[in-house]
């Protein structure tokens, strides 16, 4: 007889979705480790072009049903009927909309959200799919008044106890990096050198980092900025032509998707990683990542990233979001050699000292509490 305790997580990507972020590798992380401590977990998700209906991924097991906005409706179908009574805790992860398990599981679940929504349905959707998303999400926190929340910055606690959530029922569990910190200062390029990282889609504002690095480029006529990322083909044609018309095309290069360790080799080798996001950021692990290689983090006042970077210790978090505002701290930061290498040596040991298993001895705690064991 198997007397494991079977955990479901519902998120509507899985890890290998080509569309799967941090989240989703967040999850993963979590996931395979509460296997090896003799959990059976289930991961149910969307399916994508050319995708296996069911497969193992470090020991979880992945299964892949309609499309990442359909799963959503087959969720409770399929749960009602293949996998009523099967499971000890449900994982309903949020992203913009919840699987609304409250109305369909009677045992434990916990929400896992790694931001709210909010302006984000703006970015993704029209109108009126936009003004639904944000109509829905005021409405349904209601129907999780008394499930615990698990998220991933402080600051997002702040943001679910307006909604109804309870601040005894949340919390935070930071994110590690997936790589080791460096062990020494690295060598950075001769010249300035400031790098976007992350994927290219309306909701990062890299339009902003671009601007920023317009008025860089005034104060620091040899700086060049590096734009690691793909995305969205359309907004990538927007932020070729933004860069046309600021005439910095021979400063700008578009690396588009690379490998971790290429990226990695990137943010070791320059200055200043640059982040605009304008709405709610969860967490954001390239802000870990680029401190990880001896980088610092010049970003806006937003949700997550206010916590992933410490203001004045290992980056600089503005006061006033505006493109003018970040060329204006970024060049600051890279002329103060002595406070340059302060952020860097801050910012290794910040990275240094998150790992995964403090991370996960965190969420093995909080799955635990719901077995009372």
């Amino acid at each position: 007889m198997n007397n494991k305790k079977k955990i479901l997580i519902l998120n509507w990507r899985c890890p290998k979705n080509p569309l799967s972020g941090g989240a989703e590798m967040v999850t993963l992380e979590h996931a395979k480790v509460w296997v090896k401590k003799g959990f059976d977990v289930t991961w149910l998700s969307g399916g994508y072009k050319n995708c296996k209906k069911e497969e193992y991924i470090e020991g979880v097991r992945i299964f892949r049903y309609g499309n990442p906005l359909s799963i959503y409706l087959l969720a409770p179908i399929l749960y009602w009927f293949k996998w009523h009574g099967k499971f000890d805790l449900v994982i309903d992860e949020i992203h913009g909309l919840p699987f609304f398990t409250p109305l369909y599981v009677k045992g434990p679940i916990i929400a896992f959200i790694h931001e709210v929504a909010d302006k984000i349905w703006d970015y993704m959707f029209t109108f009126p799919i936009s003004w639904l998303g944000k109509w829905l999400e005021s409405h349904y926190f209601k129907l999780y008044k008394n499930i615990s929340f698990w998220t991933d910055a402080d600051s997002t606690i702040e943001e679910l106890v307006p909604m109804g959530i309870r601040k005894k029922d949340c919390i935070a569990i930071n994110c590690p990096a997936s790589n080791s910190a460096i062990s020494e200062l690295p060598k950075k390029e001769e010249i300035p050198t400031f790098i976007f990282v992350s994927r290219l889609v309306r909701m990062k504002s890299v339009e902003e980092v671009i601007e920023a690095f317009f008025y860089i480029q005034k104060e620091l006529p040899n700086a060049q900025l590096w734009i690691v990322g793909d995305g969205d083909k359309v907004y990538y044609e927007e932020l070729v032509n933004k860069v046309k018309n600021y005439s910095i095309s021979n400063k700008v290069t578009f690396y588009g998707r690379v490998s971790n360790e290429k990226k990695l080799e990137l943010m070791k080798r320059s200055h200043v990683h640059l982040l605009g996001i304008k709405v709610h950021a969860g967490w954001c692990l390239v802000v870990i990542e680029a401190a990880s290689q001896g980088t610092p983090s010049v970003v806006y006042y937003t949700s997550g990233l206010r916590d992933a970077v410490k203001n004045d210790k290992t980056g600089i978090v503005l006061q006033q979001n505006n493109p003018k505002e970040m060329a204006k701290q970024a060049v600051l930061l890279f002329k103060n050699k002595e406070r340059y290498i302060l952020f860097q040596n801050a910012g290794l040991l910040w990275a240094k000292s998150l790992t995964w298993e403090k991370a996960t001895e965190q969420s093995l705690k909080l799955i635990e509490s719901k077995f009372n064991v």
